[in-house]
């Protein structure tokens, strides 16, 4: 396993932006380096450190990609405020081990907060669940932002929400990739330019 994808140059005065699929990042800024980790945590942190462990470090990684709403009324594009792991439990490994191994990660700002794991939320009871603490969900952001910060950079996740993360959230993810993608290629051109 390693680096799936790089696409352009890592470069000080850049961002480097994060997808875990290539078809998320297909309307990414062609001036911008794109990293491709592939889908789920461990595949991302083991990406997203690999590419910082270089030569070069971006002045920021943004991690870009879909996001399933955990609330009704959640669409468009957010700017996560906080991220937690929901397949990890911190609170049972606080009481063997005696500190956090896997806890929230507070990244600023008042964006909603996203649940990340291993699985992909199309069960309406999981949903229930997760929203008691989350409003969005993924399979890599938490994993993006511990490995960025353990590696002294800067992060931002940014996710556009593809799916309502119920029995129809395969279904709806599929047929709306492509204008989720174009959305985060948008978000990113706003947002983010090269630094000259």
């Amino acid at each position: 396993m390693g680096v799936v994808e790089i696409r352009g140059v890592v470069r000080a005065d850049r961002p480097l932006l994060v997808v875990a699929l290539a078809d998320e990042g297909r309307y990414l800024p062609a001036e911008l380096p794109v990293l491709v980790t592939g889908v789920g945590k461990i595949r991302a942190a083991v990406a997203v450190t690999q590419a910082l462990s270089g030569a070069v470090t971006p002045r920021e990684v943004v991690n870009l990609g879909t996001a399933g709403a955990l609330v009704d009324g959640f669409s468009g594009t957010y700017v996560i405020g906080r991220v937690v792991q929901h397949d990890f439990d911190n609170d049972a490994i606080r009481a063997i081990v005696g500190s956090d191994q896997g806890g929230p990660l507070d990244l600023g700002g008042d964006g909603p907060v996203l649940a990340t794991g291993d699985q992909f939320v199309s069960d309406p009871a999981l949903r229930e669940r997760l929203a008691r603490d989350a409003s969005l969900c993924d399979m890599e952001g938490y994993a993006v932002a511990a490995a960025a910060l353990a590696c002294g950079v800067p992060v931002r996740l940014v996710k556009h929400v593809s799916d309502p993360a119920d029995e129809t959230a395969l279904r709806s993810w599929q047929e709306t990739l492509d204008s989720c993608a174009r959305a985060l290629g948008d978000w990113a051109g706003e947002h983010l330019s090269p630094v000259s």
